[in-house]
């Protein structure tokens, strides 16, 4: 089965235009060596797969006869990406967090809008009391 093919049948990519587009990109690594889209995966096959910036290491028990539902991947492949990979997304996670929060800083093109939006409302309600 094509390393693509594969991808796409257990779920890393949701279809077969994303995976071969990260294969050309080298994202896709099939025993240590960067592969093209083309290339044959067999049963214990080592993939490492760059997605989402973690990269997932996976080993391959089986080839499916096409996709499966997410309850059965398991069966085909076995996960072995380790737990630093997801600790390092959290702290990314966090990371952007501590830039500007909702509501803080100089306002945005959006809000100047809403701002003038507001104003507009209000100025209807003005009354002249002279």
């Amino acid at each position: 089965m094509r390393i693509d093919k594969y991808l796409w049948a257990v779920r890393y990519y949701k279809t077969r235009s994303l995976a071969t587009t990260a294969c050309k990109k080298g994202h896709i690594k099939v025993n240590g060596a960067t592969v093209k889209p083309s290339r044959e995966v067999y049963p214990q096959d080592q993939i490492e797969v760059r997605k989402d910036q973690i990269n997932y290491s996976l080993k391959i028990n089986d080839l499916p006869p096409n996709r499966v539902g997410a309850k059965l991947v398991d069966i085909y492949r076995v996960d072995t990406t380790p737990k630093d990979a997801f600790e390092a997304q959290e702290l990314l996670k966090y990371a952007k967090d501590y830039y500007r929060k909702k509501g803080t800083g100089r306002p945005t093109k959006k809000d100047r809008r809403d701002i003038e939006d507001y104003k507009d409302d209000n100025d209807d309600f003005d009354v002249d009391l002279d």
